[in-house]
């Protein structure tokens, strides 16, 4: 049997103080196996060399159709999935390279928020103790001031002190991921991978968290990755967007730049589908034929090609290159081999 191999090469980085996050070339490949001695027989690429910078505290959104590998390029970063390749920079620091000890002494810098806030709170632990439990594990105040912190983390993050003896069930949606947001909080991160935390929450509680989110941002001076797949959100809070499909990372620019001018076909799709608060106006909806190709056979050359009205010939054969068109707005396609590329000063 063939011998299945990661490519691994990529130039390394140069870290920039300016940013937070930097991410190159990341991979991440779930392994196929089969047979009784369960060998390697393909990979699922779920994260297919990725890259892209976060400054600090601004926000970043990504967006693309559920099982394009959103959440496993949060979670890849925050070293919950080890790397298949890349690299993943934290403060200019590898993160998969630290020991257990060293990567022990980082997590509270880096945080998450989930998308249920139900399934990710303990239904056996009051919310003190939910909020405080990493706090005391990784002694961020004193044991006298314990209980001052947290009720302090609460209030901020919009919950009351009484609060602190209840359990999970007791909460609404919308109070439980404020728990979510606390329990991060506490740790005084830098960074906080923001996975759909409000895609499971009604539309006014859904601005309630995001003005939260934001609020926090500006005090604590956070950073953020915005995971999501409702783009009228995103808008609202990122700074800077980027587009993923298939595990790969087809656009990405300012927020200002990709709501004006989309340029990838795939990313025009996704924006003719924000629904339009006027019953007059008329949505001129794009609408992709097919379905999403496997992640474990990917289509050779540009894998949007399968759907895509403008697919051309060199499409099906030749992986397009990132070109800048605007300066800080990247897009992966064919359509703009032709035009020149911005050379920032």
């Amino acid at each position: 049997m063939e011998k299945i191999t990661i490519d691994n090469t990529f130039t390394p980085l140069v870290h920039n103080p300016d940013n937070v996050l930097e991410v190159n070339a990341l991979k991440k490949y779930f392994p196929i196996k089969e047979g009784m001695l369960q060998r390697t027989v393909g990979y699922v690429r779920a994260v297919d060399g990725i890259s892209f910078n976060i400054k600090r505290g601004t926000t970043m959104g990504l967006v693309g159709e559920s099982g394009c590998g959103k959440t496993t390029v949060g979670r890849t970063i925050l070293r919950l999935h080890e790397k298949s390749g890349g690299e993943v920079l934290f403060n200019g620091q590898e993160v998969h390279t630290l020991s257990k000890a060293q990567m022990r002494a980082l997590r509270p810098k880096m945080q998450i928020i989930f998308q249920d806030p139900y399934s990710s709170l303990s239904p056996r632990l009051p919310i003190g103790e939910i909020v405080g439990e990493a706090v005391r594990e990784h002694n961020i105040v004193p044991k006298e001031e314990f209980n001052d912190y947290i009720d302090e983390i609460m209030s901020e993050c919009g919950l009351q002190p009484y609060h602190r003896d209840r359990y999970p069930h007791e909460f609404s949606g919308g109070q439980r991921q404020r728990i979510c947001i606390a329990r991060a909080l506490a740790l005084n991160p830098e960074f906080v991978v923001c996975d759909e935390p409000v895609s499971a929450l009604d539309v006014s509680i859904q601005a309630q968290i995001i003005n939260l989110l934001r609020d926090l941002q500006e005090e604590h001076n956070l950073t953020y990755l915005f995971i999501s797949h409702d783009l009228s959100v995103v808008e609202h809070i990122s700074d800077t967007i980027g587009v993923m499909y298939l595990g790969s990372l087809v656009e990405f620019g300012s927020k200002e730049d990709i709501f004006r001018e989309p340029l990838h076909p795939y990313t025009k799709a996704l924006f003719s589908a924000i629904p339009i608060p006027d019953p007059n106006s008329k949505m001129n909806r794009i609408v992709l034929e097919g379905s999403i190709p496997s992640p474990a056979n990917p289509p050779k050359g540009c894998k949007f090609h399968t759907r895509c009205k403008n697919c051309m010939e060199k499409c099906k054969t030749e992986a397009p290159q990132p070109k800048e068109i605007e300066p800080g707005h990247f897009v992966v396609c064919h359509l703009y081999d032709n035009e020149p590329e911005n050379k920032a000063e």
